[in-house]
């Protein structure tokens, strides 16, 4: 009852996902509430939240009904059915330069399936808001989550063939300092990313200045195949671009920090068929492409008889 009222977002979807009335699930929730003599919910006319005893209660719950609920699907035969709503907690880079081109097919695959793909700069209360999975960059915060990295990806520092005509190609990191260079902001502080470059165990950070202040990482992309400034972009995102030459890897010789791409998940145990399809869905995605066959050379003509002389 309680994960219906939180999953749902209200004691009326809650009554419409269990087949009951919304004051039978009101009540329900009283009783509950009444037993262990603390208060779950917050409720005005307008709002429905979970207290902090709800959140603890239901960040506790929720992995034994998800458990519960897989056990009943295995034990059905049905274990691989991907189906109902899954609800996905990622980043905007994730979601917009990795993802979105291929969640037709994901979706063709799974037809029984409805995604929703919140794109958000904070992780959030993952069980509390209801999500079934996140996939985000960067090292996971400490938490009840189950993490699985899925990949590491590069951080490299391009520009456009025509911006480097236009300005000359740094020869070295500490060359930005004469260059146009896009600022992203870091949503934790609300200040810049620093820049920093990476050979074997030597770490350079390089101070870099620029007019541009961004954090969506469209307009980042958008902005820096204009031709206008030199960024920092995770390779992960941009590979085709690298490969075709509309951006270049101006240090190679530095390939910078790699960041890891995690999948966070609550369930500890039999983690649903949907949550699986999804994992195996972005490592498929993120997988790096196999490296084209080589040509074998052609066989050599074969040497042509003399003649005898006379």
């Amino acid at each position: 009852m309680l994960a219906a009222v939180v999953e749902g977002g209200s004691f009326a979807s809650a009554a419409t996902a269990l087949g009951l009335t919304p004051s039978g699930v009101s009540r329900a929730i009283a009783r509950l509430e009444g037993r262990i003599g603390v208060r779950l919910f917050d409720r005005t006319t307008r709002s429905l939240n979970l207290t902090d005893e709800g959140r603890l209660l239901y960040a506790n719950i929720n992995p034994l009904v998800l458990g519960i609920e897989d056990a009943v699907t295995i034990a059905s035969g049905s274990s691989g059915a991907v189906r109902g709503r899954l609800r996905v907690n990622t980043d905007a880079f994730t979601s917009r330069l990795l993802l979105a081109q291929h969640l037709p097919r994901f979706l063709a695959q799974h037809p029984e399936l409805t995604l929703e793909l919140i794109a958000r700069e904070q992780l959030g209360d993952l069980v509390a808001e209801g999500f079934d999975i996140a996939v985000r960059f960067g090292e996971p915060p400490s938490s009840s989550l189950v993490a699985r990295k899925l990949m590491d990806s590069r951080v490299v520092t391009v520009a456009t063939p025509a911006y480097v005509a236009r300005h000359g190609r740094p020869a070295k990191p500490a060359d930005l300092a004469g260059h146009a260079c896009l600022q992203v902001r870091n949503p934790v502080t609300g200040q810049p990313f620093g820049w920093e470059f990476q050979r074997g165990r030597k770490l350079l950070k390089v101070p870099t200045a620029g007019r541009l202040l961004l954090s969506d990482p469209g307009t980042i992309l958008e902005t820096t195949l204009a031709g206008i400034c030199v960024a920092q972009i995770k390779a992960v995102g941009i590979q085709p671009l690298l490969d075709r030459g509309a951006l270049m890897d101006l240090f190679p010789d530095w390939p910078g920090e790699r960041i890891p791409l995690y999948a966070l998940y609550p369930s500890r145990h039999l983690p649903a068929a949907k949550v699986r399809a999804f994992i195996d869905f972005v490592r498929e995605v993120v997988a790096p492409a196999p490296a084209p066959a080589p040509v074998p050379a052609p066989s050599p003509a074969p040497a042509a008889k003399s003649k005898p002389r006379r």
